[in-house]
């Protein structure tokens, strides 16, 4: 008699959107954390591999000394005080930043053909010197150019992988 197929289902993943100027942290192995439309914007993920644990921030200006009130309300809006932030709420669900695997995807050249304000690479810079700071350091970036970028962290394997308009996901 023949021995009948198994159909192993996985259980669906939970998705956390992260919206812009915020941010997420979970140790849930069972949820990806995901970020839309990162045009000059960056996406930044931060992954203890040890703890299975990760952290998510989409980040929209480099400096919060242009506005320190909107900072105070917000800190997820700027770059130096969004990645301060991330911190404290990576550490609070169990990451280590100093096993933090960092990955960074975003800072286009969106909306500004002339290159007069340059955000995006703005932003870029930004974080460079904040992670230096603290000494981190980025493992792997996708930016620049003039693409839009979703950002996936899968939080039980730690992947990003990264998705523009009309292309198919890709490993960063």
């Amino acid at each position: 008699m023949p021995v009948p197929t198994q159909w192993v289902i996985a259980p669906p993943r939970k998705t956390v959107v992260v919206k812009v100027a915020d941010a997420a942290a979970s140790n849930d192995t069972g949820a990806d954390l995901v970020t839309h439309s990162l045009g000059s914007c960056l996406g930044v993920t931060f992954y203890d591999p040890v703890a299975h644990v990760g952290g998510l921030l989409h980040v929209m200006l480099p400096d919060s000394s242009i506005d320190p009130a909107r900072a105070h309300q917000n800190p997820c809006l700027f770059v130096d005080t969004g990645v301060v932030r991330l911190l404290q709420m990576f550490a609070r669900v169990g990451g280590v930043a100093g096993r933090a695997v960092i990955k960074v995807a975003g800072g286009a050249q969106m909306l500004d053909e002339k290159g007069v304000f340059r955000i995006g690479e703005r932003n870029v810079q930004a974080l460079q010197r904040v992670l230096a700071a603290q000494s981190l350091r980025v493992s792997a970036w996708e930016v620049g150019g003039v693409i839009s970028r979703t950002l996936r962290l899968n939080i039980a394997t730690g992947e990003v992988t990264i998705q523009s308009p009309g292309q198919p996901p890709r490993r960063l």
